[in-house]
């Protein structure tokens, strides 16, 4: 056992401690589980490396005033959350600093100004998501998140981060699976909410992955259970094309942007942001940033379903939307039809990850950018921008966006891209801040503003 005095905490939201050597320097790093910034503590190490030693916390001397009680019963098992024990204020200044830090060691450049953090309710937000499935053998079946450690599925009843009335289904989930003829063969339990048709009503979708043939009896089963419990059961027997809804046959899950006057129609594999509440106030925040006039044209990259493409196309006098995914793109046009926007919107297909400077003239002239990647970030973009700026053929910076608004779920891409588009494609970093989409995680989202 060794005693440390906690100096940070890392992403992981392990306690992160340099122990003294034997001629009292600093030694290499420890990343402590469960310990904070400040507190004196023993740890034993379970795993030693050259550089770094992986450790348990066996007992706290001194506490840190952000210490608090974890909420849920399975948090020191469970993977899904990393920071329950660590008050909700402290999280979002841990993730502005875990943001301005990548930003000015990775990016090499501080933001103009700090935006204030983008945050919402904390207990209950998550309204999708994948639950894994495990029949143990000769034993019971396991619906949950996975374990912190290893690939095993967290044995656990409830999760606080979700909605009351989804926790209160997982022990029944693995009652019903038990009784499937196949319990073994099906591989996870997908979500999703959506708003009903009636203001302050939810539509609560599953999506069971299979990969064996579900027999009559169980469809029967999967249905009576849909039917007791008002949600729509959908079945997965593929790939995500080929989820199809079991009951009722005309299953449809939305959310609304009521600022914009938008109804967003998605299928439950369809990727949306999993916090309904704070992405409704990023895609304002978003918007006012990137401040659309309604004589301009505006470029929405990653664009998804329309997410942010449609709400635009409310203030902006043309949207064009360019996403990397077939299916997607075809759901964004159904949108945009949706709410009477197919005269203002147009879509694409295109590789984001493969960008030149031709492509991007070949998209056309635009005043803004909003840019939405995903967790690689948008570096082919970045560099893209950066060759037409130092071109030497004056027109081709004609098509570089006076504005640019970077909507980031990895700081570390984000930081990368920043110094891209500062460093190279003369580009301001005018303002950053952080999104907390996904309280008690290490997620960070954030958001940045760049102007030429």
């Amino acid at each position: 056992m060794t005693r440390v005095i906690v100096e940070s905490l890392n992403l992981e939201a392990q306690g992160v401690a340099r122990p003294l050597d034997e001629n009292g320097a600093p030694g290499k790093v420890v990343f402590i589980d469960g310990a904070l910034p400040r507190e004196d503590v023993e740890f034993q190490s379970y795993k030693v490396k050259s550089k770094f030693e992986l450790a348990k916390l066996t007992h706290i001397y001194k506490t840190s005033s952000s210490r608090v009680t974890p909420k849920c019963p399975s948090f020191n098992e469970c993977g899904g959350c990393s920071m329950q024990h660590l008050d909700a204020r402290a999280q979002l200044a841990m993730k502005q600093r875990v943001l301005e830090d990548n930003l000015k060691y990775l990016g090499r450049v501080r933001p103009e100004v700090i935006l204030r953090p983008i945050s919402g309710p904390t207990w209950e937000y998550r309204y999708r998501g994948r639950l894994s499935i495990f029949k143990i053998p000769k034993g019971r079946v396991l619906v949950g998140f996975h374990q912190k450690k290893g690939s095993r599925i967290t044995d656990m009843l409830s999760c606080d981060i979700l909605p009351i009335h989804v926790s209160n289904l997982l022990p029944r989930w693995r009652e019903l699976i038990s009784q499937l003829s196949i319990p073994g063969e099906l591989a996870q339990l997908e979500f999703a909410i959506g708003e009903g048709k009636t203001p302050g009503s939810l539509t609560t979708a599953f999506v069971l992955r299979h990969l064996e043939p579900l027999s009559a009896e169980d469809q029967q089963m999967l249905i009576t259970f849909a039917q007791i419990h008002d949600i729509d059961m959908w079945l997965q027997p593929a790939g995500l094309d080929s989820a199809h809804p079991l009951h009722p046959a005309d299953s449809h899950l939305c959310y609304r942007l009521p600022e914009f006057d938008i109804e967003m129609p998605f299928k439950p594999t369809d990727f949306t942001q999993v916090n309904h509440q704070v992405n409704r106030v990023l895609v304002s925040k978003a918007i006012q940033l990137l401040d659309p006039q309604a004589q301009e044209r505006v470029i929405d990259l990653f664009c998804g379903i329309g997410n942010f493409t449609l709400p635009l196309a409310r203030r902006a006098a043309e949207v064009f939307g360019i996403e990397g995914s077939d299916e997607l793109t075809k759901r964004a046009k159904e949108n945009a039809i949706h709410n009477h926007l197919g005269e203002r919107v147009n879509f694409a297909c295109s590789n984001l990850f493969e960008v030149t400077p031709e492509v991007i003239e070949s998209w056309g002239k635009a005043d803004k950018w909003l840019i939405d990647p995903p967790r690689d970030g948008a570096m082919a973009l970045a560099t893209a921008l950066a060759m037409m700026a130092n071109s030497k053929n004056a027109e081709v910076k004609d098509y570089l966006p006076k504005r640019i608004v970077y909507v980031s779920c990895n700081p570390a891409t984000l930081a990368r891209d920043v110094g891209i588009l500062v460093g190279q494609a003369g580009y301001r970093l005018k303002a950053a801040g952080v999104i907390n989409m996904f309280p008690h995680t290490s997620h960070i989202e954030s958001i940045a503003v760049f102007e030429r």
